[in-house]
C-alpha cells in the first residue's frame, strides 16, 4: 500500500495474532516484530516454546527480535534500524519511554476495555468476574503509566449473562483487531483527536482494576452469594479456572477446576460449601444464599469432564 507507515509491531499471545494478522493480509507495511523469548515448556521444562505471535511472523517471513531487555543497547539499535514510523502493542509489556517514544507517528497499545475502567493485566476476566454487563475495546497512546495515555477509539460490546472468559476473549480479539485497523487508517490520515482519560474520570473512587490473577484470586469462597462465585466460575473458564476442595464422606480432600455452572437461588439450612446430598443425580454446592449447580470440572491430575462422568466414578466417594 502506498503511504503507508512502516509499522513495527509488539506482542505475545494468540490475543494479539488476531491484529497482526489483520494487518498482514490487508497488506500494512509490517517491518518487523518484537516478542517475548521462548520460554521452557513440557513436563521437565526441557522444550522451548515459541510465542503465538513469533509462530505466525515466521510464518509470514517478518522479521523479528525477541528482547530479554527492553532497554539492551543491541536491541535498541536493532529496533532503530527498522525505522519505524509507528508501533503497535497488543498484549506485550511495559515499554521503557526509549522504545515507545521512537517512531516519529508515536506508539499505541489495544487494551481490552473500555478504559479508563479495568487498567491492568486481566481486563478480561475481571469485567466477568465483577459482573459487568458492558465491556469493550480501547486504541491509546502510550505514556510513562501504564494504561493512561491518551485515547484513540473505543469499541463496545454487551457481555451475555453466559459468556466465559474464553467466549469474551476471542470476540474482543476480533474486535480489537477490527479497532487496530481503523486507528492505523486513521493516524495515516491525521483524523484522530486524542482525548485525555482524565476527562473521562468522574470519581477516582468508581474507577475499577484489572489486577493479574494468581491461584489465591482462583479459589471459591463458598461464603459469597450465588451470582459472585458464577461470575468468578465464568470469567475464569477455561483459563486460569476457578477451583475448590471438595471434601469426601470420609473427610479426605479432592481439589478440582470447576468451568461451568448454574446458580441456584434459595433458601437452605447447609453450611456454605456443604455438597447437598440429596441431589445424587448432580453436584450442587451451598452457597451463602443457595446452590451452585456444577456442569464440567477437573479434578487434579486427570483431564476436564462433564458432571455425570466426573459422579460415576467419584459419587460413592462424596455422598
Amino acid at each position: 500500500m502506498n503511504n503507508f507507515p512502516r509499522i513495527v509491531f509488539m506482542g505475545t499471545p494468540e490475543f494479539a495474532v488476531e491484529s497482526l494478522r489483520k494487518l498482514v493480509e490487508n497488506g500494512y507495511q509490517v517491518v518487523g516484530v518484537v516478542t517475548m523469548p521462548d520460554k521452557p515448556a513440557g513436563k521437565h521444562h526441557s522444550v522451548l516454546q515459541a510465542s503465538p505471535v513469533k509462530e505466525y511472523a515466521l510464518s509470514q517471513n517478518l522479521p523479528l527480535l525477541q528482547p530479554e531487555k527492553l532497554k539492551d543497547v543491541g536491541f535498541l539499535e536493532q529496533l532503530n534500524a527498522w525505522n519505524a514510523d509507528l508501533q503497535i502493542v497488543v498484549a506485550f509489556r511495559m515499554l521503557p519511554e526509549v522504545v515507545w517514544n521512537m517512531p516519529r507517528l508515536g506508539t499505541f497499545n489495544l487494551h481490552a476495555s473500555l478504559l479508563p475502567q479495568y487498567r491492568g493485566a486481566a481486563p478480561i476476566q475481571w469485567a466477568i468476574i465483577n459482573g459487568e454487563k458492558e465491556t469493550g475495546v480501547t486504541t491509546f497512546f502510550l505514556t510513562h503509566t501504564i494504561d493512561t495515555g491518551k485515547i484513540i477509539f473505543q469499541e463496545r460490546i454487551p457481555i451475555g449473562p453466559a459468556d466465559t472468559g474464553g467466549i469474551l476473549h476471542d470476540r474482543l480479539m476480533h474486535l480489537g483487531a477490527q479497532l487496530v485497523i481503523k486507528t492505523v487508517d486513521a493516524i495515516r490520515n491525521d483524523q484522530i483527536r486524542p482525548v485525555d482519560q482524565e476527562t473521562l474520570v468522574v470519581d477516582e473512587n468508581d474507577l475499577k482494576t484489572a489486577p493479574k490473577i494468581f491461584k489465591e484470586t482462583c479459589e471459591i469462597d463458598w461464603n459469597k452469594t450465588g451470582d459472585e462465585i458464577y461470575n468468578l466460575i465464568r470469567g475464569l473458564s477455561p483459563y486460569p479456572a476457578a477451583w475448590t476442595v471438595l471434601q469426601t464422606n470420609k473427610g479426605e480432600p479432592i481439589q478440582c477446576k470447576i468451568f461451568e455452572s448454574e446458580k441456584i437461588i434459595r433458601a437452605h439450612d447447609l453450611l456454605p460449601g456443604t455438597i447437598d446430598s440429596g441431589d445424587t443425580t448432580g453436584l450442587k454446592i451451598a452457597t451463602s444464599d443457595g446452590f451452585i449447580q456444577v456442569k464440567s470440572i477437573q479434578q487434579a491430575g486427570k483431564k476436564r469432564m462433564s458432571i455425570e462422568d466426573f459422579l460415576r466414578g467419584n459419587s460413592h466417594l462424596l455422598f
